[in-house]
């Protein structure tokens, strides 16, 4: 998700399996919520989104760079992020992205307004609310099956400078494939990505649980309790504090048809763990 991305390397690996763990209806049958990396392992962050309102002392709605909302400009992204797009209810979140023309404080005007919600800063200068360096990150996820969406779980790094970075489940296509990838500076200081994809799954029908198992010396990629993707390259495999984002992105790397006006993400539950 950040700037300057680079979508597909072109060392990455495609996966094609069968939906394991699915079951009939877009219901699935997810194991229960824990790290599948050996132990011991204590949880230092959690939330299972009650009530009817985000909790502001674990996220915040915008990036720290803008204020009175924000966007991802590297990107070329078609959304101003607002907080009226991000609600808590029904014991879930939901990002919900909407065809609005939304004049930015940047001046500009947006074609889409959407939803995001991060652990960082509320601005340039404040603290991070949560940062993690290594750990098992896990999220129960309804992506949205409109095309021309992007929505990510995904980790950034709190000197908000990439890469790397570290995409736990992204759509950048179909919405019947996951993506998963680990963004890093190659020796010419060049940005640089390896990245898996899952696939094909009827991810909108429900709800899917998604995972990373980021390690010193490896990261391992969970769909549904099963590994998908792994990286042990010592080069490509990030150091530094990064904090945990949702964001629903529109318009990158392809533009929404012209009948899509709407589209929702929606998260049951976030659970960090660490040795």
């Amino acid at each position: 998700m950040g700037s300057s991305r680079v979508v597909r390397a072109a060392a990455s690996l495609f996966l094609v399996l069968a939906a394991a763990g699915c079951a009939q209806g877009g219901t699935t049958l997810a194991p229960p919520p824990g790290p599948r990396g050996p132990g011991p392992w204590h949880r230092v962050f959690a939330d299972d989104f009650t009530g009817d309102r985000l909790d502001p002392a674990r996220w915040t709605t915008c990036y720290d760079w803008n204020r009175g909302g924000c966007t991802n400009r590297g990107n070329d992204e078609l959304e101003w992020y607002r907080p009226g797009q991000v609600s808590v209810g029904g014991g879930r979140l939901t990002l919900t992205a909407r065809r609005r023309t939304t004049r930015g404080t940047d001046g500009r005007d947006y074609p889409w307004t959407s939803g995001m919600v991060s652990t960082g800063r509320s601005s340039w200068n404040a603290r991070p609310r949560a940062v993690f360096t290594y750990g098992y990150f896990e999220a129960s996820v309804r992506i949205p099956g409109q095309d021309g969406m992007l929505p990510a779980f995904w980790l950034m790094p709190a000197s908000r400078f990439t890469p790397p970075e570290i995409d736990i489940a992204e759509v950048l296509e179909m919405p019947r494939w996951i993506d998963m990838t680990v963004h890093w500076r190659g020796p010419g200081g060049g940005e640089r990505a390896t990245a898996g994809s899952f696939g094909p799954v009827d991810f909108p029908a429900g709800h899917h649980v998604f995972a990373l198992n980021w390690e010193r010396d490896a990261l391992s990629w969970y769909i549904d309790g099963e590994l998908r993707f792994r990286v042990t390259d010592p080069a490509k495999i990030p150091h530094v504090p990064m904090e945990l984002l949702f964001t629903l992105a529109v318009g990158y790397p392809e533009l929404p048809p012209p009948d899509v006006h709407l589209a929702r993400m929606s998260v049951d539950w976030v659970r960090v763990w660490q040795h």
